[in-house]
């Protein structure tokens, strides 16, 4: 989706680290490609999910949900996301401090490694 250049550019500064990170770009949401999220998370055993949307209500709920119902014994860690604020879209001027940077990205990866 929209925040696969930062997914991608948050992978290429946690490879700086020797970390490695496998991003997967949902093409649709409708229907979800949840089978390769469960391959995923079965081999890298967490998650953090990145979208534009709020927090709350967002897609990434969704995931995190199906996660939690059918892949939990996969999981290391908590599913981190990374998301926009739970607020109103600001206008353009703005809109890079709403929306996920690659230093949260690294950060929420980070976490999930820390558990």
């Amino acid at each position: 989706g929209a925040q696969v250049k930062e997914t991608l550019e948050a992978a290429d500064a946690l490879a700086k680290e020797g970390i490695s990170a496998e991003v997967i770009d949902l093409a649709t949401v409708k229907p979800l490609d949840f089978d390769t999220i469960a391959e995923s998370v079965a081999k890298t055993h967490r998650c953090v999910i990145v979208h534009e949307a709020p927090r709350t209500a967002g897609f990434g709920a969704e995931i995190a949900a199906r996660l939690a119902e059918h892949s939990m014994f996969d999981l290391y860690a908590p599913v981190e996301r990374v998301t926009g604020y739970d607020t109103h879209i600001p206008l353009f001027r703005l809109e890079m401090k709403y929306l996920p940077s690659v230093q949260r990205i690294v950060e929420a990866a980070k976490r999930t490694l820390a558990v």
